[in-house]
């Protein structure tokens, strides 16, 4: 059965490999688990938004298994779905504020409705085709270029949950001058044996890195007492890293969030420029996120990717859903590379992945556990990192007006900690570049447009909700 759905001999892979795949994903992305209630909830930040902690909890998990179950059947690709970071930052410091200054009783209410109206509009998209010729409108080189800037934010924010680079006021980074040696050893022992597997070829290299560290991390927890204070000064393990006091435990209720948005003040006037953000943010990401594994997975063939329109029809789907739930802007997980780098190829990877979702209402303890100390999973996005920059050597350098635009794209994605921001600058000076350069007719009309746009965009709509 799985053979007839999946093909898998025909993609090189087995239901052994999907089922790794699918568990090395979950583990990159289950963070958001705890992650998303702690924003959504505003007490990440020492403030009430209004909306229930518990009930987004369930909300993110059946949220992320329900839309990577589409991409999984519908899509047939090893991509994940869950809330996204980025727009849900944005959901509780822009959106909710804009509600509430108008004056809405119940402003998250609205910032939900927001967000339903613009998946909505991203279906609209989807039936005119829009996002599909974007997609394939975009120059080889670009798209690499894509590949390998995902590759390096992967990377940066690996080392920021191992805690080796860190914020800095005068240099915006820097490498942590007092990093502690806790944290230190669990990040690289689980670099060392996943980077060492995988040069070995081993398959589940990724995972069995995350079971090192894991393991480790536990054993240092244990010993914890018996160490030297200095030790484990100023560490993640002895500030976040709890064990689990047991396994299984009954999953909150969702009913505080289910179906709560407020559709009719989110249509005011004022709240449209929010509309258009979530549209523009949820429409780049999907396309870094479908460019930068398809890449890695080699799906791209004579620069299109086969059944791009259901991939993107399953990432709608999960905005609706996430709105509906109560979970915010659902989308396409970049952390899908990890379960692409452990040999996931097909659906099958996704609906594992789903599967893990939906067991983590029941053994969120255990979950707990291992996504609230970073630099368990940190070795495995800085691996990935290193197996996607390998895309870089495909952009053709020698040619100034390819090259110089998916530079933008490598450095802007990681620089502005966005991957829709670094597109959008890339995309802002591919066609200028190719037209001031004598090689305007290289390109289509859609690049011109969405240039065009993209200015108009950053000129009078950012700044307004910035």
């Amino acid at each position: 059965m799985l053979e007839r759905l999946f093909n898998l001999r025909a993609n090189n892979t087995s239901a052994r490999t999907e089922a790794l795949a699918g568990l090395t994903t979950f583990l990159t992305m289950a963070y958001i688990i705890f992650v998303q209630p702690a924003v959504l909830s505003g007490s990440m930040f020492g403030i009430s938004t209004g909306m229930d902690a518990g009930a987004v909890m369930t909300a993110t998990c059946l949220s992320a298994a329900a839309a990577s179950a589409i991409m999984g059947l519908y899509g047939r690709y090893p991509i994940a779905l869950a809330p996204g970071m980025g727009e849900n930052f944005f959901f509780v410091f822009s959106v909710i504020p804009a509600a509430a200054a108008a004056g809405f009783a119940e402003p998250w209410r609205v910032a939900l409705g927001v967000v339903f109206i613009s998946g909505v509009l991203f279906y609209a998209v989807y039936l005119l085709g829009i996002r599909e010729r974007i997609f394939d409108a975009i120059s080889p080189g670009m798209k690499n270029g894509m590949a390998a800037g995902i590759g390096l934010f992967i990377a940066f924010i690996g080392l920021q949950n191992a805690g080796l680079v860190v914020a800095d006021p005068g240099t915006a980074v820097k490498l942590n001058p007092a990093m502690a040696p806790p944290d230190l050893l669990v990040f690289a022992t689980g670099l060392v044996v996943a980077a060492a597997l995988q040069a070995r070829r081993v398959r589940g290299a990724i995972l069995i890195g995350i079971a090192a560290a894991s393991a480790l991390a536990v054993c240092l927890r244990l010993a914890l007492p018996c160490l030297p204070p200095r030790f484990a000064a100023d560490s993640m393990l002895a500030a976040r890293f709890t064990l689990a006091a047991r396994i299984v435990s009954p999953p909150p209720s969702l009913a505080p969030t289910l179906l709560k948005m407020d559709l009719v003040n989110a249509v005011a006037g004022r709240m449209w420029p929010f509309i258009i953000l979530f549209l523009f943010m949820d429409t780049f990401d999907t396309i870094g996120t479908l460019i930068g594994v398809g890449e890695q997975a080699g799906f791209i063939r004579d620069n299109r990717l086969p059944r791009a329109r259901q991939a993107m029809l399953a990432d709608q789907a999960g905005t609706l859903i996430g709105a509906c739930l109560g979970a915010g802007t659902t989308t396409s997980y970049i952390e899908s590379a990890a379960g692409v780098a452990a040999g996931g190829r097909t659906g099958l990877t996704s609906l594992v992945t789903a599967a893990c979702f939906l067991a983590a209402l029941l053994f969120s303890p255990v979950i707990a556990m291992i996504s609230s100390y970073p630099p368990i999973t940190a070795s495995a996005l800085v691996v990935i990192g290193a197996l996607m920059m390998r895309n870089a050597s495909k952009v053709d350098w020698s040619d100034h007006s390819e090259a110089i635009p998916a530079f933008l794209v490598v450095v802007g994605i990681p620089f502005t900690y966005s991957i829709a921001d670094g597109l959008a600058l890339g995309f802002l000076a591919y066609p200028a570049v190719k037209l001031l350069s004598g090689r305007g007719r290289q390109i289509g009309w859609l690049m011109y447009v969405l240039g065009a746009v993209l200015a108009l965009y950053f000129i009078f709509v950012r700044p307004k909700i910035a």
